[in-house]
């Protein structure tokens, strides 16, 4: 049996204690998430991470670190997913921008706003991002490093290219 999983971003962004979420329909339900989407053939995971964030938020992102690499297989539809969560920091906003389909606004909530919302929250993947992040949990960038032809010769895993 194959095993496809579907492969997201998200990007954990606090500032004066509260975290950037948005809200947006999902099933004609109003749910909260972070800035989140899925990875697009041709970048790599800092890149869908900085474009799914301006597009849901219209903020720019500015990738500091991994917080985590996360599988979780939704039971209500058994879709699984790989959600690659990265912290940073926002700046350049463009309230003028439309906001991506679905999402209704971006907004500002603490940790305990969100924790008191567990059925709005469009995943368990939200609340654990959050928790991680608050645990200090960071990887370096490079750990996500995309490896294309241009450099593969220079990573010592790969042999006879």
């Amino acid at each position: 049996m194959s095993w496809n999983p579907d492969v997201t971003v998200a990007a954990i962004v606090q500032h004066d204690g509260r975290f950037l979420v948005v809200e947006e329909r999902i099933g004609g339900k109003l749910v909260l998430n972070q800035p989140a989407g899925h990875l697009e053939h041709g970048e790599t995971l800092v890149e869908a991470a900085v474009r799914e964030t301006r597009e849901e938020t219209a903020w720019r992102l500015h990738p500091e670190a991994l917080v985590g690499v996360y599988q979780w297989l939704n039971p209500a539809n058994q879709r699984s997913f790989l959600r690659f969560a990265f912290c940073g920091t926002v700046d350049d906003h463009r309230p003028d921008q439309p906001l991506d389909v679905g999402i209704q606004r971006a907004l500002w909530l603490s940790h305990a706003e969100l924790k008191a919302r567990p059925a709005r929250l469009r995943s368990p993947l939200v609340m654990r991002c959050v928790e991680d992040f608050l645990l200090g949990k960071r990887q370096p960038l490079e750990t996500v490093a995309a490896i294309g032809l241009e450099n593969a010769t220079q990573v010592t895993a790969v042999v006879n290219l």
